[in-house]
């Protein structure tokens, strides 16, 4: 961690502007031409063929020294025609073309690994088109020092809504991306830290992204920004929202082709894997009982059990040979050992199993980012912004949200910790 600590003892401080969290920081004036970093942009693409030219297009039109960036595609064993076109349409950019679908995070360190010598690494999804200025604009904080991450400020394809403008999340792991589906408004135009950059948009200084181990790949997708952005602070480094890279997504493009319990099982289990990391030894012994609690109820409430009488001995039959005799009979007749379950409730299951069935492994995993540790959490809590948001409106489940928090001592942790932005949308 030699060049990370480098970093940070080199870096200017900055007067923040006055705001409830203390998030605000002032950029420094435009940088040079000749002072602006080698950049390599990444962006990932698995049969999405339909958003090849829009995004290339205007990467090929950046306001940025055509010999200090170079772009990189990574096609997941596209079989729409991607890699044709790309060789067609746009020769101009490395093609690394993988056999089978390797997932964002290895396929987003690949893509790093594949790319020449660059200063800063450059992360974009295949769905979106950028300003002119939005590569200038956004690796401009990294180069005049004053993080080491960035991430841009993203809206809907139209323009209309926010996409996002920094991120957070809730104390269980869930992640939010400020402002999205809200009109855009000034509360968006100033530079902030944030807790992660969004992978869809965001820039790293390419030594600390290597230092601090990329992507993970374990996570395959989702969530993986999220668990690096919160390691860089734990390193503590800073990552920053800059309003002025400016770009256009079609929010979950992706997502939206695939089985939604494989999309379940991610979003449940990274989240877990993120908090089980990251997280210091004091409020990990508070948080961990919750996480599992939460995951546990969620899955229940999306069983499809909507009678549990058959597993009550209090509603066995009873009658002259004895209940257990009655139940033993009724297994002897035929009866099935198996009960029907929903498809989410069981990729919930699996994805809960993937953390505690590899105990060993994730606690190895979690020793060596705590060993890593430079800043404590209760500097990085303030970058959760809504640490108590509930993410499920199931009775039940906000029963136990609300119990946990208070109960555990979890709502102590993140006292005076949150902002006063509109609840996310769910």
């Amino acid at each position: 961690m030699g060049f990370v600590k480098n970093i940070l003892s080199g870096r200017k401080k900055k007067r923040g502007k006055v705001d409830p969290l203390g998030l605000a920081v002032e950029l420094g004036e435009k940088v040079a031409d000749a002072d602006l970093p080698k950049c390599a942009i990444v962006v990932l693409n698995w049969n999405g063929k339909q958003h090849l030219e829009p995004c290339f297009e205007t990467l090929s039109a950046l306001d940025y020294p055509e010999d200090k960036y170079e772009v990189v595609l990574v096609d997941n064993g596209s079989n729409d025609g991607s890699v044709e076109e790309m060789r067609e349409e746009h020769s101009w950019v490395q093609l690394v073309e993988n056999e089978e679908n390797v997932g964002f995070s290895k396929g987003c360190n690949q893509g790093v690994k594949s790319a020449g010598a660059p200063e800063v690494v450059v992360f974009l999804n295949n769905d979106m088109r950028v300003e002119e200025a939005w590569l200038r604009e956004l690796v401009s904080p990294i180069a005049r020092g004053e993080c080491v991450a960035t991430t841009a400020k993203m809206y809907s394809w139209d323009g209309k809504l926010m996409n996002s403008a920094g991120g957070g999340m809730n104390f269980h792991g869930i992640g939010i991306q400020r402002g999205y589906l809200e009109d855009p408004g000034p509360e968006y135009d100033w530079p902030r830290k944030t807790l992660f950059a969004c992978g869809g948009a965001m820039a790293m200084d390419a030594r600390v992204f290597k230092e601090l181990g990329g992507f993970d790949e374990e996570f395959f997708a989702y969530y993986e920004d999220v668990d690096l952005g919160w390691r860089t602070w734990i390193a503590g480094l800073e990552v920053i929202y800059t309003p002025d890279a400016v770009c256009y997504h079609h929010h979950s493009s992706t997502s939206r082709r695939l089985p939604p319990e494989m999309v379940r099982l991610l979003q449940v289990r990274n989240p877990l894997l993120a908090c089980f990391k990251n997280y210091g030894d004091e409020a990990f012994d508070k948080v961990l009982p919750a996480l599992l609690a939460l995951s546990v109820r969620r899955m229940f409430a999306s069983s499809g059990i909507e009678d549990d009488a058959p597993f009550r001995i209090e509603q066995a039959e009873t009658g002259s040979a004895g209940p257990v005799r009655k139940m033993w009979e009724r297994a002897r007749g035929g009866a099935s050992d198996s009960f029907p379950l929903t498809r989410i409730a069981t990729a919930d299951l699996i994805g809960l199993n993937d953390l505690l069935g590899d105990w060993d492994h994730w606690m190895e995993r979690r020793q060596a980012v705590q060993a890593t540790r430079e800043r404590p959490d209760e500097e990085i809590f303030r970058l959760f912004l809504k640490p108590a948001w509930c993410i499920d409106d199931e009775a039940g489940y906000q029963e136990l949200h609300k119990g946990l928090l208070k109960d555990l001592g979890i709502r102590e942790l993140f006292d005076g910790l949150t902002d006063d932005e509109p609840e996310p949308h769910k």
